[in-house]
């Protein structure tokens, strides 16, 4: 993606101008004309990111006394509202799924009781689930590179790089799915291309990320359930856990949050206050005792 907006949008209004000569005018006229053009917000935020990280890395160098990329104001990404499904919700999700025979089932089991991204789900394999610790080891993802195609790449950060404890039943739909892509590798054949992964395509490969989307809406429908994103389900299993009580740091390692207070950035308006149960407790521990001193 950086590489795409780089020869896309950067290069063609920057690209003759040398690393000294380059202005935060020039830069800030780079913004307006990608949103002139109706390039979305996350595009123009793209380009400020390579630029910014870019520049910052020239100063270093000494190649530049300073960075213009500073002075210019990327546009404001608009705050969206958080979706996500509450506890009943998710069973009728679920057993939506179940009841059809969704053969994504595990998969969306698995995205509401851990919280795992999308291309860290399609990126699991068999060698990443340690049954006997009942465990899975987040140590790839799928992602999508320009001009190439899809491919297993290391997580963006070492706190995406995890272990996530699973629960039994979790182990059991995992084992259910299991069973379930033995009977796929027999009706492929010669057809079933092996690549251990856990969630793969009738055929043995990657899961378009696209077809799922596309088998995810309706799901929502047949359920009776508002339309979200599929990464909606990651804020659902933040909220769930931070909702029953979960510390704020056991959810942030789950979800792979670099810190707990990125956690507490995005989801503080989902941890139920409790103030009355603090102030009830601190007046129960300040309370005197009364004591009978011997005379």
């Amino acid at each position: 993606q950086y590489r795409q907006v780089t020869e896309q949008h950067i290069l063609p209004v920057l690209g003759q101008f040398k690393l000294r000569e380059l202005q935060a005018a020039q830069i800030q006229q780079l913004y307006n004309l990608l949103v002139k053009a109706g390039k979305g917000l996350r595009t123009v935020r793209y380009a400020h990111q390579v630029l910014h990280s870019s520049l910052e890395h020239a100063v270093k160098l000494g190649v530049i006394g300073r960075n213009p990329c500073k002075a210019a104001i990327p546009p404001k990404p608009k705050t969206k509202e958080m979706k996500f499904l509450d506890e009943n919700q998710v069973q009728h999700f679920l057993i939506a799924a179940q009841t059809r025979d969704d053969r994504f089932y595990a998969l969306y089991h698995l995205a509401v009781s851990t919280g795992m991204r999308m291309g860290e789900l399609l990126g699991l394999k068999w060698e990443d689930l340690d049954k006997e610790q009942a465990a899975l080891h987040i140590q790839r993802q799928l992602t999508r590179l320009h001009g190439i195609g899809l491919r297993l790449m290391p997580p963006k950060t070492k706190a995406a790089t995890r272990r996530i404890d699973l629960g039994q039943q979790s182990l059991e739909v995992l084992k259910q799915h299991q069973e379930r892509q033995f009977q796929d590798m027999a009706t492929a054949g010669d057809r079933w291309e092996e690549n251990d992964l856990i969630f793969a395509s009738t055929i043995g490969t990657f899961i378009n990320p696209s077809n799922l989307r596309r088998e995810f809406k309706p799901l929502l429908k047949k359920a009776g359930l508002p339309q979200i994103r599929f990464h909606d389900l990651r804020h659902t299993a933040a909220s769930l856990m931070l909702n029953n009580g979960v510390p704020v740091i056991v959810v942030s390692r789950r979800l792979g949050h670099a810190q707990p207070s990125i956690t507490l950035d995005v989801y503080a308006h989902l941890i139920p206050s409790k103030q009355q149960e603090a102030a009830a407790l601190m007046d129960e521990l300040l309370t005197p005792i009364k004591v009978e001193i011997p005379t």
